[in-house]
């Protein structure tokens, strides 16, 4: 469960932003005693990635917060989103952690299954995402977009964070962050049937 909760919570922040899980895992494997990515992950700690990671997550943080670029950038993100989730989703269920002693018992043989996973719940995650941001763009004329951008990059900043020191805290997080998103859907439904009703 823990392993589920470590993957579910790192592919979530991908959704959110590609390169912010990845970065800090790797960050993590390196610095933190406690977590220790399988060998065939290791990679993401390499000096040349965390480079490349940093320097992706830069460009991502900055193109989200501006007008225009930020949809174009949703766009180029549908495919990276995704495979980030189905990395770090793979990489975080099967590494050793504070929580997780032996993570093999969570996927045994089935390498394949964590991967698929993550990409689901990140391309669900990147979608309503997406979604959301166009919807406050078109009503805010882009104003919207560098909040929304700080409040998204801080969501999956604290996701990746909890996922990897404490997982159960993420899982939590998680969830309240579906409650939220689920009654934000409902209350614009609810104000849109108003508006055409009225």
């Amino acid at each position: 469960m823990i392993e589920f909760l470590i993957g579910s919570s790192l592919a979530a922040s991908a959704g959110l932003n590609a390169w912010m899980p990845l970065f800090l895992l790797g960050l993590a494997d390196r610095f933190l005693p406690a977590v220790n990515l399988p060998s065939g992950w290791s990679w993401i700690s390499s000096d040349i990635a965390l480079w490349i990671l940093g320097a992706l997550l830069l460009l991502e943080v900055v193109a989200d917060k501006i007008p225009a670029l930020d949809s174009i950038n949703d766009v180029v993100q549908s495919v990276l989103r995704p495979a980030s989730g189905g990395i770090v989703f793979g990489a975080g269920a099967s590494s050793e952690t504070v929580a997780v002693d032996d993570p093999s018992s969570f996927f045994s043989e089935n390498t394949w299954v964590p991967i698929v996973t993550g990409i689901a719940i990140a391309l669900i995650v990147h979608v309503v995402k997406a979604t959301a941001r166009v919807t406050a763009n078109t009503v805010t004329g882009g104003l919207a977009a560098p909040v929304l951008s700080t409040a998204e990059d801080g969501a999956s900043f604290l996701l990746a964070a909890l996922a990897i020191i404490f997982p159960v805290l993420a899982g939590l997080l998680l969830i309240g962050l579906i409650v939220a998103v689920v009654l934000f859907f409902r209350r614009r439904r609810q104000q849109s049937a108003a508006q055409t009703d009225g």
